[in-house]
């Protein structure tokens, strides 16, 4: 419940943008609910604010170098507000006449009058108009928008005027008032991009299908200098915004030394994303050194950091959890049922006890009940054995086993104690 609190004053502290360039470790046992919260997190930031999520195994399983890969999520988490400005022309369509050839072929010229409150004006429409209108299915009656530079034609919805022309009509019809002024406007237009779909889209030949082959391999130095002196000249001319986002990267004891020294460096650049990172390691190895630190991470990395404690749920949450998990499987589950459950979670780990959820779920069906009760969970309990259960097993059948790295130690402790002493 602290660290949900926590993660709340981190997320109102993004929204306000009042955080940048700040690393935060979630750190707790396994089942702790660290990854739910940086999810939670994304959801709660909306599109707007750019997440990138990342695994610290990923780093060493693409084909770039492992601070190149990182330089691409840092990039990735930091999103470009564009605003620009657009001419459309916005109106309610009066009539449209198109001219068809007798030949029956694709009609080329027609004429459309689209009127506000104020005034009424008649434009030619070009062959590329004429099927966008055909293909939007656009009539008198209809409110549009035409953006001049690409000619693209949004449909608004149905004028109020012409509500009781029909008396069918389906529940997505959307009603709009007849625009007020003149039929030429200038509109505000904003685009939110991350930095790396820039880099990419200014280093490849192919330029914006690069994004979408997703090859976007290397990408040079000069081109991200450039690119970052233009988005400064962007945010001085006041035509762009910089939002810093948020990178995860999941089990992040996995990185090695060179990469927390890569990040120690990347944290303190101007533009630089909130980095949340989560490990279940206590203190153990740093990876690529012989030496220890808490979580597996250095401690000047650790130093730099907000830590947030996850702890295990308590008997009450854990119950909390499994309605809420039964409910988004469409579960139907008997109150003494939901209570073995959390029994058996609070025992052995939540995450077995939730995926015992659709395995009794489906003994339930097999015998015709509308509701999962206790003997379904008894006998999925007896048929899937928790880690625990498993490791007794193991150590009680060590014998039969290949390669028993317990009975070999056991031996080698034999030994040591029939030795004489000198």
């Amino acid at each position: 419940n602290g660290a949900r609190r926590a993660a709340g004053i981190i997320l109102s502290m993004i929204q306000e943008e009042k955080i940048a360039g700040r690393a935060i470790l979630i750190a707790g046992q396994p089942g702790t609910g660290k990854t739910a919260i940086a999810m939670g997190m994304a959801k709660a930031l909306g599109d707007d604010t750019p997440f990138t999520m990342l695994a610290g195994s990923e780093i060493f399983s693409l084909e770039m170098s492992k601070t190149e890969a990182l330089t691409q999520a840092f990039r990735r988490s930091i999103g470009v507000r564009i605003r620009e400005e657009a001419e459309i022309i916005e109106g309610e369509v009066v009539e449209i006449e198109i001219e068809r050839p007798a030949n029956g072929q694709v009609a080329t010229f027609g004429k459309m009058t689209l009127k506000t409150t104020e005034m009424e004006t008649m434009y030619d429409l070009g062959q590329k108009m004429i099927e966008t209108i055909q293909k939007e299915s656009i009539a008198a009656g209809d409110i549009i928008t035409i953006d001049k530079s690409s000619g693209k034609i949004s449909l608004l919805g149905r004028s109020f005027a012409r509500s009781r022309d029909y008396d069918a009509m389906g529940p997505q019809t959307r009603f709009v008032q007849c625009p007020e002024g003149e039929l030429q406007k200038r509109k505000e237009v904003v685009h939110t991009v991350n930095l790396h779909e820039i880099d990419v889209i200014n280093s490849r030949q192919q330029g914006f299908l690069a994004l979408f082959a997703g090859d976007t391999g290397e990408i040079k130095t000069e081109v991200r200098e450039q690119i970052d002196a233009k988005v400064a000249e962007w945010r001085e001319e006041g035509k762009a915004d910089i939002v810093p986002g948020v990178l995860f990267i999941d089990e992040v004891h996995m990185l090695d030394i060179e990469c927390f020294s890569f990040l120690n460096r990347a944290l303190e650049a101007d533009s630089s994303p909130i980095v949340i990172m989560a490990t279940n390691r206590g203190i153990t190895n740093i990876r690529g050194t012989d030496y220890k630190s808490p979580h597996g991470i250095p401690l000047d990395l650790l130093d730099r950091m907000l830590i947030i404690s996850t702890q295990p749920y308590s008997q009450r949450e854990i119950r909390k959890i499994l309605d809420i998990r039964a409910e988004e499987e469409d579960v139907e589950m008997t109150e003494e049922a939901k209570e073995l459950l959390t029994k058996i979670g609070t025992e052995s780990t939540l995450r077995y006890a939730i995926h015992l959820i659709t395995v009794a779920n489906l003994v339930a069906l097999k015998r015709k009940a509308q509701e999962v009760d206790v003997q379904d969970i008894r006998k999925v309990y007896s048929l899937f054995v928790d880690v625990k259960r498993s490791t007794q097993f193991l150590i009680e059948y060590q014998q039969e086993f290949m390669f028993s790295e317990v009975a070999d130690a056991a031996e080698e402790d034999g030994k040591d104690a029939a030795m004489p002493q000198a």
